[in-house]
């Protein structure tokens, strides 16, 4: 590891607070599936009307995955956790980030 490269890493120690995280803030999401319409669709029933952004991430080199980037303002910490719980528990979802 170069020189540069140890002066961006956290100490352990450091990394056990919590971040303060002021709301209503803007969250994002990336989640990761096979389907991209599926994903799509997830995205769709997860905001409902809440205004949010969505674009495509990467595909897998073999083509079987596909991400999508999402975001939207969430007002509470208990909003952001729902989302997030949704996106995790849905099964076009592989992993959400």
């Amino acid at each position: 590891m170069s020189k540069q490269q140890q002066d961006k890493t956290i100490p352990k120690d450091e990394c056990k607070t919590r971040p303060d995280i002021t709301y209503p803030t803007n969250w994002g999401f990336k989640i990761i599936g096979r389907d991209k319409e599926k994903l799509l669709a997830c995205i769709k029933e997860a905001m409902g009307d809440k205004e949010h952004l969505s674009s495509a991430g990467n595909v897998s080199k073999t083509g079987k995955f596909h991400s999508y980037n999402t975001s939207c303002i969430v007002d509470t910490e208990e909003e952001r956790n729902k989302i997030f719980k949704f996106f995790e528990e849905h099964e076009a979802v592989e992993m959400v980030i």
